[in-house]
C-alpha cells in the first residue's frame, strides 16, 4: 500500500497536465471534494489539489510540445541528476532535464523504454503528498506498456524495485514494490490495451466506486472501463476527465 513515509523509489507526487486548469478544477473539485491552491504568481499556473488542507495532487498547464492531457506520477530520488543518467543508461529517455523548483525540490521527467512517461522528485522543502490511500487521494499506480517483461530491467536499474509475478484469476500481473519500507507494494504492470498509448494510470480511493463513476459522467467525463470486482482488492472503474486524462476510482476492501 502507498504511504507518506517516503523511501527511495516510492511514489511521492502526482500531477495533471492539462490545456485548461480552470476546467480541471471544476471537474475534480466536485468529484473528489478537492479545493485548489495556486503555487504562486511565479508558478506558471501550477497549483495544488487539496483535501481538508492536505495536498493530494497537483495540476498545471501542458508545457511540452505535442503533450496531451494526462496524469504523471513522481517517484522519490535522493539525486535527480544521477537518476537521469541511469535512465539513459538503462534505455529510457530524458524528456525534462533535472531542474530545481525554487527551494521545494528538484525534478526531472522521463520516458521508459515502453513509451510511458514518469518523473522523479528529489525533496527539498516539499517532501511529497500529504495524504494517500484515504478517500479522495492516490491509492495505487498501474503501468500499461506493450510488453511488461521488457521494462523489468529498466525499473530495477532506475529504482531498485522488486517486481514479482502474481495473478488475479487468469490475469497475469507484475507487482511493484520498493526495496525499503513496511508493506511496500505500490503498483503493478499490465499489457497495453489495444488502441491505447503507454502510460501510468493512477487510482484514487473513493467511498463508492459506482457512484463516483456516475459522477464522472455527470461532470463531463467518460467511462473507459466499467466497474469490476477483484477478490481481495476491491471494486474499481477506469474513467477519463473531459480533456481525456485517464484515471481509475477504487473502493478498496479492508
Amino acid at each position: 500500500m502507498l504511504t507518506t513515509r517516503y523511501v527511495p523509489g516510492s511514489p511521492n507526487w502526482i500531477d495533471l497536465g492539462t490545456p485548461d486548469t480552470e476546467a480541471a478544477v471544476a471537474f475534480y473539485g466536485p468529484l473528489f471534494g478537492w479545493s485548489f491552491q495556486s503555487a504562486g504568481p511565479h508558478s506558471g499556473g501550477y497549483g495544488f489539489f487539496q483535501l481538508d488542507g492536505k495536498t493530494v495532487a497537483a495540476v498545471g498547464p501542458l508545457t511540452e510540445e505535442g503533450a496531451v492531457s494526462g496524469w504523471t506520477p513522481y517517484f522519490q530520488t535522493a539525486d535527480a541528476d544521477a537518476t537521469a543518467k541511469t535512465v539513459e543508461q538503462a534505455g529510457g529517455t530524458v524528456r525534462v532535464a533535472p531542474d530545481d523548483v525554487f527551494t521545494n525540490g528538484r525534478m526531472a521527467g522521463f520516458t521508459d523504454p515502453g513509451g510511458a512517461e514518469f518523473a522523479v522528485w528529489q525533496p527539498g522543502t516539499t517532501k511529497g503528498l500529504d495524504l494517500v490511500t484515504e478517500d479522495g487521494s492516490l491509492a495505487w499506480l498501474e503501468l500499461y506498456v506493450p510488453d511488461p517483461d521488457a521494462v523489468r530491467s529498466f525499473y530495477r536499474a532506475v529504482f531498485d524495485w522488486r517486481i514479482d509475478d502474481v495473478s488475479f484469476g487468469d490475469m497475469p500481473y507484475l507487482l511493484l514494490s520498493t526495496s525499503e519500507g513496511e508493506r511496500p507494494d505500490m503498483g503493478g504492470v499490465m499489457p497495453l490495451r489495444a488502441g491505447d498509448r503507454p502510460s501510468w494510470l493512477p487510482y484514487f480511493e473513493v467511498a463508492d466506486c459506482d457512484a463516483s463513476a456516475v459522477r464522472v459522467r455527470e461532470l463531463g467525463g467518460d467511462l473507459v472501463a466499467p466497474a469490476v470486482d477483484i477478490d481481495g482488492v476491491g471494486r474499481f472503474a477506469v474513467v477519463s476527465d473531459p480533456r481525456g486524462a485517464r484515471f481509475a476510482v477504487i473502493t478498496s476492501v479492508g
